[in-house]
């Protein structure tokens, strides 16, 4: 299966996750309004932000499955990273919204008692992200997305933020009214923090960052090849999912073309096996004895 079969198939899991966090937005903030819980209000706040981050990821899963056309002879892959910097900033700016909504209540000394209704809805929700979570993750796993494995983790963290939600509604019940809203200013900074890890992460890739362990396995894979005399250098950057890695090994000058043609594929099939890396430009240079010492 290539990456674009594989691209296909991870949009089912960004629908399972536009979906749900629809439906959990609307419900949290339905019967937050009607229970009186800033908890759950921020709770189905942070869905709603979820949904333009999943929604973000569909659309950057579509487009990174477009061909090679005119003007991206590399295809569209950088698409899904440019997706998840747009739904950083929109995450964001909720998140700061919330805290500051937050803020005002705990300043207010309003003695809140939400309805229990909010507390259920909130574990509720927790359990039914963590089996969406569940789901995702094993997608991710076998059409090896890189954008859908992150979507799996915000699922595990909305999963937490429920639960933080249902025990500051719990802890209203017993009188600990401020627990309520700080259980949302909890929420706003969650929110808040999946936006710049997005952030990070995206701004990292389109930088070409590159992991340095990942490059230190790659040299040492490289350097147990038989016909390898050295290798000189090995750097790699991530376009979409994909990692790309260029390479310039030291061979047998006396070797002929086929010879150090059959190196390089030697050496792209293993990386495509042992490290999963499909796009590798491997550079070949005669080995002198003399002058590498």
């Amino acid at each position: 299966m290539n990456h674009t079969d594989n691209l296909k198939k991870g949009e089912k899991g960004a629908w399972v996750s536009i979906i749900t966090y629809l439906v959990l937005a609307v419900v949290k903030l339905v019967v937050a309004n009607i229970g009186n819980s800033d908890a759950l209000r921020a709770d189905g706040l942070n869905n709603a932000t979820d949904v333009i981050a999943a929604v973000a990821v569909l659309i950057g899963l579509k487009i990174s499955r477009k061909p090679p056309d005119e003007d991206h002879h590399y295809g569209h892959y950088r698409a899904e990273t440019i997706a998840s910097l747009f739904a950083a900033f929109i995450m964001v700016l909720i998140g700061i919204q919330v805290i500051i909504s937050s803020f005002q209540q705990v300043a207010s000394l309003e003695s809140v008692k939400p309805d229990m209704l909010t507390a259920w809805v909130a574990i509720g929700s927790a359990i039914i992200m963590f089996f969406v979570y569940m789901y995702n993750l094993k997608l991710a796993k076998k059409v090896q997305s890189g954008a859908l494995y992150a979507a799996a983790q915000d699922n595990r963290a909305d999963a937490l933020v429920s639960i933080g939600a249902f025990i500051g509604i719990i802890g209203a019940q017993f009188g600990l009214f401020w627990l309520d809203p700080l259980a949302g200013l909890l929420v706003g900074i969650i929110i808040c923090n999946t936006a710049w890890d997005i952030f990070k992460d995206a701004t990292h890739t389109l930088t070409d960052g590159f992991d340095e362990k990942l490059l230190e396995e790659i040299r040492t894979s490289i350097t147990k090849d038989p016909d390898v005399k050295k290798v000189v250098d090995v750097k790699g950057r991530i376009h979409g999912n994909q990692s790309v890695v260029d390479i310039t090994i030291l061979v047998d000058p006396h070797l002929n073309v086929q010879e150090s043609h059959d190196i390089t594929d030697r050496i792209e099939n293993y990386l495509a096996t042992k490290h999963t890396i499909m796009y590798a430009h491997i550079h070949i240079e005669p080995y002198n004895e003399k002058t590498d010492s």
